[in-house]
């Protein structure tokens, strides 16, 4: 590993049902994990200047993850979302007018070479963040991976579509490819075409429960065994926990189907926990020594 991957898009708050309040946002969850793994991520966002804001940076700073990314506003509040749980799922609503709408160019710190920009599509509802990200696309020349977060209404097709032309691998779930890419066919011929309508190395489908199916340009198919069965405690942040270890093996080079299981098995570890993020060193230190990779976590 030679260069830090660059992450861009929301830090905000789950409001759960009850009164819990949980740091997230599916960019910070996944920087919060690649420290851990001793990625070195650099984050790019925006909070408020609020006690929010605050709690951002402490958790940022107790964790060692580089914060220099994170930047303030003094017109809008750090980033919420409710979340209602119905039949075992979790449903949103995020609200508008967030810090993480409003991420400012000429407050990016100095960026250096960069082996990954991973990004998702909900920091992107509003012209101010689509203008940053498509500055750090051009100006870093990295590879893209693309984690769509289709959230009604925060999207639109024809955003999306122009996203994922300038992206190398692109995740979703099985609903956001019937989204974007039509029902009809099974999800492996679906997403075989997709790959080679929009020139990508990989799409990586997920399938909750049963897993997860990968296509790459050559129309291979890779689906790892699906993992055991979890006793699920936190339902959140169970997909930027795969997306965290998918990276992980992309700037590592590990082999995709390797890289597919560990991911899973990782989800799987945080589908056990409260919240999307966790400061449970030992959750991430069983993994390091499985896998041979240093922990950077303290």
């Amino acid at each position: 590993m030679t260069a830090s991957p660059l992450i861009f898009g929301e830090v905000l708050f789950d409001h759960f049902p009850g009164g819990d309040t949980v740091l997230g946002g599916a960019p910070f969850n996944v920087a919060w994990h690649l420290h851990a793994f001793g990625a070195q991520p650099l984050l790019i966002s925006r909070v408020g200047a609020d006690a929010n804001g605050a709690a951002v940076r402490t958790a940022m700073r107790s964790w060692g993850t580089d914060a220099s990314g994170l930047q303030e506003d003094t017109q809008r509040s750090t980033g919420q979302v409710d979340i209602a749980i119905v039949g075992g799922e979790p449903h949103y609503t995020i609200r508008p007018d967030a810090a993480f709408d409003a991420i400012r160019a000429d407050s990016l710190p100095p960026i250096a070479e960069t082996s990954l920009l991973y990004h998702g599509t909900l920091a992107l509802r509003d012209a101010a963040s689509r203008a940053v990200l498509k500055t750090l696309r051009e100006f870093s020349g990295a590879p893209v991976f693309l984690d769509v977060n289709l959230r009604a209404p925060w999207w639109g097709m024809t955003d999306v579509l122009h996203l994922i032309a300038g992206a190398r691998w692109v995740k979703m779930n099985a609903a956001e490819l019937d989204m974007l890419a039509g029902e009809k066919g099974d999800i492996a011929s679906r997403a075989r075409r997709w790959v080679g309508d929009h020139n990508l190395d990989m799409a990586i489908i997920t399938l909750g429960a049963q897993g997860v199916l990968a296509i790459d340009a050559a129309g291979h198919t890779i689906v790892p065994r699906p993992p055991r069965a979890t006793r699920v405690i936190g339902p959140v942040g169970a997909g930027d926990a795969f997306s965290a270890v998918l990276i992980l093996g992309l700037i590592n080079g590990w082999d995709m189907a390797l890289t597919l299981k560990r991911a899973q098995d990782f989800a799987s570890a945080i589908l056990g926990q409260r919240g999307a993020i966790v400061a449970n060193s030992g959750v991430y230190r069983g993994f390091c020594t499985a896998w041979r990779i240093p922990y950077a976590a303290p």
